[in-house]
């Protein structure tokens, strides 16, 4: 069941009618009900390792906290457990075809499981979360003790399949709080579902157009023409993650629950470092908790530091799909949160360049320079194979002359039927900054403080009115559910 889909437009406000006039005491478990069935609508079998993951886990937490000697062995069959399950569902074949590769010339070729291993929707996601709660109630964190409280966190629907990765300390503690109806759940909510519905569908969905395109057949592309399709792809990923995530948050809100914000304008950053502050946040910090700081995070000698981080951000490449472009993707990031590292130690010596670095023009050039560093990073994220980033990355840095720029203009990417939308974009994109600003409005004010009823409403109806105007004839999964 998709977010941009008519069975969940139908879905969640059954589900939003059946929590508020429900008593109390079973509001979890209508919650509960309805993420199970939410997460079997695209394939039932899986219910059934959802739920056995939250069994286990469930009951390493608590035997981890009663524990004392054991408790390490339980914590590390805990997290085995968790990894060596998404290990098989996601990286099997990868770890057979390198073996093949490796082995070629002297062993014979290891064949694939005699049956299809399909990747459960949303596993990556939900086994993080697992492991942060047995992690958490190995340092001391309190265990739930209720096992549908417990199970509501792994299987929440808004999160379930692509995030935002929440904390049970944030999360368990709203589910004893259910209060009253209040209007303003809906009044968030409802502005948070439109707006992410409009970045995905009208943004990410059209660019989808023009990144297909260019990615399908970067051979009859020139340099200029692959970086309009990579910009494209930047901000169709942008716009599409985003966008689930409004939705995911704003569908939480519609039961009065908060999940965490995922993106804080991350094409603002002047660094690589604030980039991935402002990208993925629940992703970012997550790698940061339990897998840089694990490894001995940045208190220890800058060579084990840049080990460390380099180390993070590839295995974070890596869990985002089972394949070597995913994995050269973040050895990528990390080779320049190294660099970024040790440009800012060589500034720090040198007054003048530190001077240079507190000046507007300075700023505004690291986030156009930041900006492109990301961007190189998407070819290798996108492309589909290590030949493909490699045909890509040779035109965008022209050398690949087998195109002669005469051809330029006769190269069309793709065909926009309507050519309305040319005179509607500057329109769109100060009414996508607007809602923006709105929406931070909206996350930052007090209580009792208000956005105008007509403003608000007009806000919505302009959005919906775009939303049927301008959706394409096919709206593709969103990016991360792959993942």
């Amino acid at each position: 069941m998709l977010f941009n889909s008519l069975a969940y437009l139908i879905f969640l406000p059954i589900v939003v009618t059946l929590f508020w006039v429900c008593p109390k005491r079973c509001r979890t478990i209508i919650l509960l009900l309805a993420s199970y069935v939410f997460y079997m609508s695209w394939k039932p079998i899986y219910g059934l390792l959802i739920v056995g993951l939250t069994a286990l886990n469930y009951v390493f937490g608590l035997l981890i906290a009663k524990s004392e000697q054991r408790k390490k062995l339980l914590l590390t069959l805990a997290v085995a457990s968790n990894l060596l399950l998404l290990a098989y569902f996601k990286y099997t074949y990868f770890l057979i075809d390198t073996a093949n590769q490796c082995l070629a010339s002297v062993a014979q070729k290891i064949p694939n499981p005699p049956f299809e291993i399909i990747l459960p929707l949303g596993i990556s996601f939900f086994v993080f979360e697992f492991i942060h709660y047995i992690v958490d109630v190995y340092k001391g964190g309190k265990p739930v003790k209720s096992p549908v409280d417990f199970a509501l966190f792994a299987s929440f629907f808004p999160t379930q399949i692509a995030g935002p990765i929440k904390r049970y300390q944030d999360f368990i503690p709203q589910l004893s709080d259910h209060g009253n109806f209040k209007v303003k759940y809906f009044d968030e909510g409802l502005w948070l579902i439109i707006f992410g519905l409009f970045k995905k569908v009208i943004f990410a969905d059209n660019l989808a157009s023009v990144v297909n395109s260019g990615f399908s057949r970067p051979d009859l592309l020139t340099g200029f023409d692959l970086w309009l399709v990579v910009y494209a792809f930047a901000f169709e990923i942008y716009f599409d993650f985003s966008g689930y995530t409004d939705i995911a948050r704003g569908s939480a809100l519609m039961f009065g629950y908060k999940v965490p914000p995922n993106f804080n304008l991350p094409y603002l950053a002047s660094s690589i470092a604030e980039f991935w502050h402002r990208w993925h946040i629940s992703l970012s910090t997550w790698l940061r908790d339990y897998l840089f700081i694990p490894l001995g995070g940045s208190r220890c000698s800058k060579w084990l530091n840049y080990r460390n981080l380099f180390l993070t951000m590839a295995l974070g490449g890596l869990w985002h799909g089972a394949s070597m472009h995913f994995l050269i993707w973040g050895a990528y990031q990390g080779v320049m949160l190294i660099l970024h590292k040790e440009f800012t130690l060589l500034a720090a010596k040198f007054a003048v360049l530190n001077n240079i670095r507190q000046t507007k023009l300075f700023k505004l050039a690291s986030i156009v320079f930041t900006f492109h560093v990301v961007c190189i990073g998407w070819v290798f994220f996108r492309a589909s194979n290590m030949a493909e980033c490699g045909a890509i990355l040779q035109r965008l840095f022209f050398l690949d002359h087998s195109m002669s720029l005469s051809q330029l203009a006769s190269l069309t990417i793709v065909n926009i039927q309507d050519p309305i939308i040319y005179m509607l974009l500057p329109f769109i994109l100060a009414l996508l900054g607007a809602g923006q600003i709105l929406s931070g409005w909206i996350e930052s004010r007090k209580e009792g403080l208000s956005i105008p009823v007509p403003l608000r409403a007009a806000a919505i109806a302009v959005l919906i009115g775009l939303l049927i105007v301008f959706t394409p004839d096919t709206s593709p999964k969103f990016i991360y559910f792959q993942f």
